[in-house]
């Protein structure tokens, strides 16, 4: 937001250098972004000059040769000149010999075309005060000859672009900003006095408008209007255009330049309408219908929805609320009757239209973030002051205010005990109290604190609906004190011998593991649109995850995963042509458990396929390389992913290809596993290009916290392996991993105590001729070791034959002959 000094100096005598208020600004909270200085800069040598003749240059059709008096500086000069908006008589500015332009353009007496020119008449551009170079600046108000050009331009003034927290709107004004900057300075600060006070004469009453009506009272609690008749539309006055120039507005008119102004001077969005292009003669605040159209003051008609709030008449849309108005209520130069407009719409309202028309504005800016509603009627009569003084004409009836202003009272109790125990070193109590008050936070009580300091109950006006702690009180007394006089000293604290929060290392070891498997890790924004939410979990879910009042469309629900995100990533990535396919994220989201949903610490990755040509392709990523990368993530959380059952994803599978991908876990064991191919319908509606494989491994903190045992080095056999293969047919719908773990438990069982099975693994699966229809064959290796001798072929085989016999028992697999 841009900030005028000279704007500011109306309600504050700051008189400090502009270096130390920028650095007041920035002490005070609000980042300085820019400063910059307009009006002409020192100027030497530049005077006001009369032309006193001008005749046409003997060897140059677009020149003329001046005669130019500026009086005590010099007497008469002649001077060649090639602009031709000027007159004898004019007072113009006349750089002389040896003065130096902006630009380091420098002045000398030449000859032009053969004619002696001793100066130069300056255009706006030349002097450094405009763009206009069409002509020359002709001086009004007949300054004194030879008068130095600094004492006759306007003041310079210094523009300060500043950035604006959220929490502070009432600071998107200049009485906001001046009000800080009056406390910092220790300045009185003084408001604008209204003569107008909300009092017309009965017998004045308006024929072209009969009142207002409110239809959504939710979503206006507070709508003023006022008439002001007999009013003459015509260019502002020239202070006020320059004010509006000074922070990047365009003057249009009297009446929409009040209307700019008092929104820069107070924070309250104003409108005008011309009274006579209300039809029906009468205001309604409504909702719009799904379809309606308006046509905004851009030119862009634009197509409104049921949850637009508008400001209509009888007939059709004249306005959407808060945002912008439309080019047919809008004052024109034949508008003599207008109805001003000051009202509260409801922040998260116009939040929403904004970001559904793409449509943003100033008013839409204050809007959003919150206006005074206490202010309302008072920033009204402030425009209606300036309206009169301005364009002329009366205010008459009827003046409506729809809702009312409902009574704030807001008071906190703090010691100054408290703010010296909070900031850790003392300010004397009538200091913290002086602090207080220049922000116009009144102390209302004061008594005799225990400690023998000071308790107050403090005030808090309307515009700090940010202060309702005690601690708030604190941030601001420091705010005033300043930050820069905190007294420096030792830093005292107590060593602890801890170790980091279990999620805190499971998410440094996770993301470590995937960047060095080469993935590329990304943060994502925790919300994601209701859209897609149900893609993920179920209905139940969805809606325990939505925010009560979301910022934006697209941010309404906590997010169930971080594939989605991921995805999003992807595809940016895809649209710009950059190979990122392999992307990975951790962080918290919710996993769902019979409709109810926990918050878990994650890691998940994606793998795309590969757009680029290489003139060596390496086998490309599978199921299998999804299934690795979430086992070593389960192992970073203690997990041994291997010794556990996956389940295929059947059904919609919440955005997981069914027959492609797997589950592991549940929330009831306190973690989730979940890899394999992602939906490749959501990727094609998506407009992600190819197969996308996924991998999530998500867990709860509470399961984290339990410490998983410390492995310790154990002793290892010096002796050989046996190996075995065995080949069992078994059902063609069985799992190869279920036939894997029923051979390593019955081999176990079979070896006892006499030696060990250290590994059973898969390395075939068959089906085809030689197997009955409906069964495969599943080759497994069994890996047999004793730690204190050599087994022999007999001893081996003999638990080979003794697990075959038990698997078939127990499980109905038969040994393949």
């Amino acid at each position: 937001m841009k900030i005028s000094l000279n704007w500011i100096r109306d309600y504050a005598a700051i008189d400090a250098p502009v270096d130390e208020i920028a650095r007041a600004i920035t002490f005070l909270g609000f980042e300085v972004e820019h400063v910059a200085t307009t009006g002409a800069p020192k100027l030497s040598d530049v005077v006001v000059g009369e032309v006193l003749t001008r005749v046409k240059h003997p060897n140059a059709d677009k020149l003329s040769v001046c005669t130019v008096d500026i009086g005590p500086a010099g007497g008469v000069r002649t001077i060649v000149c090639g602009a031709s908006n000027y007159a004898v008589g004019d007072r113009v500015p006349v750089a002389l010999p040896g003065a130096v332009l902006p630009g380091d353009f420098r002045i000398r007496q030449s000859k032009i075309r053969g004619e002696l020119s001793d100066g130069m008449l300056c255009s706006a551009r030349e002097l450094g005060i405009g763009e206009d170079a069409s002509g020359l600046l002709i001086l009004g108000g007949r300054p004194p000859l030879g008068a130095p050009i600094n004492d006759v331009l306007p003041p310079g003034d210094t523009v300060f672009d500043i950035e604006v927290t959220p929490n502070r709107p009432d600071c998107l004004c200049h009485i906001g900003v001046a009000r800080e900057l009056a406390a910092w300075f220790r300045k009185v600060l003084a408001y604008p006095q209204e003569k107008f006070r909300g009092g017309v004469a009965a017998s004045a009453t308006s024929e072209l408008f009969k009142g207002v009506t409110v239809e959504t009272p939710e979503d206006c609690p507070l709508y003023s209007a006022h008439v002001v008749a007999g009013v003459r539309v015509g260019p502002s006055p020239a202070w006020m255009q320059e004010r509006l120039r000074s922070v990047g507005l365009r003057p249009i008119n009297n009446i929409v330049d009040v209307g700019n102004y008092v929104m820069l001077e107070y924070g309250q969005p104003l409108h005008a309408f011309d009274a006579r292009k209300i039809a029906g003669g009468r205001i309604v605040v409504r909702r719009a219908t799904d379809g309606e159209k308006i046509t905004t003051l851009d030119g862009r008609e634009r197509t409104l929805t049921a949850r637009t709030v508008v400001i209509a008449d009888a007939e059709k849309a004249l306005v959407v609320a808060g945002v912008m108005g439309g080019v047919n209520s809008g004052v024109d130069e034949s508008t003599t009757s207008i109805v001003v407009e000051s009202a509260i719409f409801r922040a998260s309202s116009v939040r929403w239209t904004s970001r559904s028309l793409g449509l943003a504005s100033d008013s839409s800016y204050r809007y959003e973030r919150g206006v005074d509603p206490h202010t309302a009627v008072e920033s009204a009569w402030r425009a209606i002051d300036l309206i009169i003084a301005t364009a002329g004409g009366e205010v008459v009836g009827p003046v409506c205010v729809v809702g009312r202003d409902v009574p704030w009272k807001r008071e906190i109790a703090v010691s100054s005990g408290f703010v010296t125990e909070r900031l850790g070193f003392e300010i004397p109590a009538q200091e913290m109290r002086g602090a207080l008050e220049a922000l116009d936070l009144l102390v209302t009580r004061e008594t005799a604190a225990g400690d023998g300091g000071s308790e107050w109950t403090v005030g808090i006006p309307s515009w700090r609906d940010d202060l309702d702690r005690p601690i708030d009180l604190v941030e601001e007394i420091l705010r005033i004190h300043g930050t820069d006089r905190i007294p420096g000293a030792r830093v005292a604290s107590i060593g602890l011998a801890a170790e980091d929060d279990p999620v805190v290392v499971f998410n440094r070891t996770a993301a470590a593991y995937l960047v060095g498997h080469d993935f590329h890790e990304c943060v994502n924004l925790t919300l994601r649109p209701a859209s897609e939410i149900t893609t993920w979990v179920s209905q139940a879910a969805a809606a325990e995850l939505a925010l009560l009042n979301p910022f934006v469309e697209d941010q309404t629900h906590l997010r169930p995963t971080l594939v989605m995100g991921l995805l999003d990533a992807l595809l940016l990535n895809q649209s710009r042509g950059v190979p990122a396919t392999r992307l990975c994220e951790v962080g918290r989201i919710f996993i769902e458990n019979n409709g109810q949903n926990h918050e878990g610490a994650a890691a998940a990755f994606v793998i795309a396929e590969d757009p680029a040509r290489h003139w060596r392709r390496r086998e490309p990523a599978d199921f299998y390389t999804a299934k690795h990368h979430v086992a070593a993530l389960a192992a970073a959380a203690g997990i041994d992913l291997g010794t556990e059952r996956l389940e295929p994803v059947a059904g919609p599978g919440f955005g997981w290809q069914e027959g492609h991908s797997v589950n592991a876990g549940s929330a009831d064991r306190g973690w989730v596993a979940r890899f394999g191919l992602v939906n490749l319908a959501m990727l094609r509606a998506r407009g992600i290009e190819g197969s996308v494989l996924a991998g999530v491994f998500t867990i709860l903190p509470e399961k984290l916290a339990t410490r998983a045992p410390r492995l310790r080095v154990r002793e290892f056999s010096l002796f050989p392996a046996a190996l075995r293969d065995i080949a069992l047919v078994v059902g063609k719908q069985v799992p190869s991993g279920d036939v894997r773990s029923a051979v390593a438990e019955d081999a176990a069982a079979a070896a006892g105590g006499a030696f060990s099975v250290e590994d059973v693994q898969v390395f075939d699966v068959y089906e085809g001729k030689g197997l009955p229809e409906g069964r495969k064959s599943v080759a497994l290796s069994i890996v047999f070791r004793s730690p204190s001798r050599t087994l022999t072929d007999d001893e081996v085989n003999a638990v080979v034959s003794q697990t075959a016999a038990q698997v078939e028992k127990k499980h109905g697999y038969t040994l393949r002959k």
